[in-house]
């Protein structure tokens, strides 16, 4: 057996071993949200070159985590749920893709602010499922989708405008 001398990447890969499927996509979120915050950082760094890697390295860390969610989505199952975090996807996808290639803060801090409020609600949905847990094993998806659906469509306004 190999020692890991690094004690917060032991706790990381302990952490995904044991995590529930709504944990790991939670994880997935921040990482994703970590990345485009280092990204966003790099905009404000003096070295050209210091200033391009950060952003390009960490917007297609971000992008890698995006694609990720976006390929896992079951669309017979989820229904109109993952159909729209499909298009939002494929939107971040694209906002991150113009922000990288134009060098421009401004599709980062939108996926950040959009990506923030799917993270939230998420959270939100887990927390409730847990509390709940004992009362049933599995989460209604058509409870979830009304409550978030709100805040989806105005996502979705804003990708259309």
């Amino acid at each position: 057996m190999r020692y890991n001398a690094n004690p917060w990447q032991s706790y990381r890969q302990a952490a995904t071993k044991t995590a529930t499927p709504g944990q790991l996509v939670l994880m997935l979120f921040d990482g994703a949200l970590r990345f485009l915050d280092k990204a966003l950082a790099g905009f404000d760094l003096d070295d050209p070159l210091d200033s391009n890697l950060a952003i390009n390295n960490n917007i297609l860390k971000a992008q890698e985590i995006i694609r990720e969610l976006n390929a896992s989505l079951n669309l017979e199952q989820g229904g109109e749920f993952a159909v729209t975090m499909r298009r939002l996807y494929n939107f971040y996808d694209l906002q991150l893709s113009q922000s990288n290639l134009k060098k421009d803060p401004s599709g980062v801090q939108l996926v950040i602010r959009l990506l923030s409020v799917i993270r939230g609600a998420w959270a939100e949905m887990l927390t409730g499922r847990s509390a709940h847990a004992t009362e049933t094993s599995t989460l209604d998806a058509q409870s979830v989708t009304p409550h978030l659906r709100g805040q989806f469509e105005s996502q979705l306004a804003l990708q259309a405008a």
